[in-house]
């Protein structure tokens, strides 16, 4: 199960109190406490790993190290170790306090979410002329502390859309041995799947219907995942009774969702061709003619279609290069 939204709760470490000690060898009887260490920082950093989020699905609660009690002898705490914390790329970060939202966009780039706290001044410090036997210190500070909404929406370069059962994840696989699970599902599947074609991400996004920009069914839990997508692959099943509402039954949740989304590079693919017969497909082609936009038929057994999709992601990929 892909996890694409959680929230978390993070701490960062507490900075080590300082500390009262003193010399004890005759004639330099000084103060010696040394400084408390820093406490560990809280970081996210980006991984290619589309499940990385699945790691807080049940740790609810993350901590940085503490930094540690100084020493004698002016001997300093070590410093708390930060927390590192891998989250997949396409990561938005929503503070839930401040408001403040920021977005991990590469692998290994890596964002401070909460900074350790600062280690205490041992006594040593506090020694002077006039107080040669100090015996002040300070307590660490706490660390930062803050609660998180992360949401995962993919980046990718060309994203498979149209309704439930037509075909997307089978071109998916042939394309990219990506073995996501098939089956002739009349409902949606629960996750995205994604593939590299050389140089391009394929995501197949899951089956929508009628009213997910509302919510019905899983919604705009994957229509989120469009909004990033440069270029969309629109499948439409060659055995549908209405092609052309099936087309606008998508176009339509993309709409009310984000107007942005209909200004996207589209291509449309009437797929599974292999289940109707010639006279079948022919008035199919026509009737989407009415969208001004080349309609490629397709099938994952017919050679020669399969060969016009790579062709166009080839192009696609010397776009990409300019």
């Amino acid at each position: 199960m892909l996890i694409d939204d959680v929230k978390i709760k993070v701490r960062a470490g507490a900075g080590g109190d300082g500390n009262v000690a003193f010399n004890k060898t005759k004639l330099t009887l000084g103060p010696t406490g040394g400084r408390g260490g820093n406490g560990g920082s809280v970081y996210f950093e980006g991984v290619a790993d589309l499940g990385a989020l699945s790691q807080f699905r049940y740790k609810k609660d993350l901590i940085g190290e503490d930094g540690e009690k100084g020493g004698s002898q002016s001997k300093d705490g070590s410093d708390g170790r930060d927390l590192v914390l891998q989250v997949p790329v396409g990561t938005v970060v929503h503070n839930l306090l401040t408001k403040e939202d920021n977005e991990i966009v590469a692998i290994g780039q890596r964002l401070l979410v909460a900074e350790g706290g600062k280690g205490g001044h041992g006594n040593f410090t506090f020694r002077s002329s006039t107080n040669t036997s100090p015996k002040q210190f300070e307590r660490g500070l706490l660390g930062g502390e803050c609660k998180l909404r992360l949401e995962l929406k993919l980046i990718a370069d060309v994203g498979f859309v149209g309704l439930p059962n037509v075909g997307k994840t089978s071109l998916l696989n042939y394309l990219t041995e990506a073995k996501s699970k098939v089956a002739n599902y009349p409902f949606t599947t629960l996750e995205p799947n994604l593939g590299v074609y050389f140089e391009l991400i394929l995501a197949d996004i899951p089956g929508l219907i009628e009213g997910a920009s509302e919510g019905k069914g899983l919604g705009i839990k994957f229509l989120r995942h469009i909004e990033r997508t440069k270029t969309l692959f629109h499948f439409i099943s060659a055995d549908s009774p209405e092609p052309l509402r099936d087309y606008e039954i998508i176009r339509n949740e993309l709409g009310y969702y984000n107007q942005e989304l209909l200004n996207r590079t589209e291509y449309i693919f009437l797929s599974k061709i292999d289940l109707v017969s010639k006279e079948e497909l022919a008035p199919k082609l026509e009737e989407l003619k009415v969208l001004n936009k080349a309609v490629i038929p397709i099938s994952v057994i017919d050679s020669a279609s399969l060969a016009q999709v790579e062709k166009l992601l080839r192009e696609i990929i010397k776009q990409k290069s300019i």
